[in-house]
């Protein structure tokens, strides 16, 4: 990954994956193939600064990635890099002392997941109290990404 340009981050059957925390910290820039993928840390890290999101279908056509890809001029990719350099920390899960032992950096992986869990709590209690009242044999669908 640290000696490529682009590293293609196609959709597969988790939420996410290691894929992108790989790029991220290798400067690769990530070429997301998803018509509709939940991102790590959703809405407190702008992907579009240092990430190219491509359509499932686009990416299917014969040569259109590749083309679309070589499109990009070194300006460009170097701005990309530059963004996600900015963002590096926030997908670092290594506090940096021996052992692991030692305080957690603030703007490391392990509080933006207390974050994303802190944001979503009330989604979650909202979802359970709908799940307790309902009438028995009733099916209520799920109104909330909880994942």
């Amino acid at each position: 990954m640290r000696t490529s340009e682009f590293c293609l981050h196609p959709a597969g059957d988790t939420p996410t994956s290691c894929r992108i925390f790989d790029a991220i910290q290798s400067l690769c820039i990530p070429v997301i193939v998803s018509d509709n993928i939940e991102m790590p840390f959703e809405g407190m890290v702008d992907y579009g600064k240092f990430s190219v999101f491509v359509a499932v279908s686009d990416a299917l056509r014969p040569s259109w990635l590749v083309d679309h890809l070589k499109k990009f001029s070194e300006e460009q990719k170097d701005k990309l890099r530059q963004n996600m350099a900015e963002v590096q920390p926030i997908f670092e899960y290594d506090n940096g002392h021996p052992g692991g032992i030692g305080p957690i950096p603030l703007d490391g992986a392990v509080n933006y997941i207390w974050r994303k869990v802190h944001q979503k709590l009330p989604m979650i209690k909202d979802a359970i109290v709908r799940e307790r009242r309902k009438p028995r044999g009733v099916s209520v669908p799920l109104r909330c990404h909880c994942t």
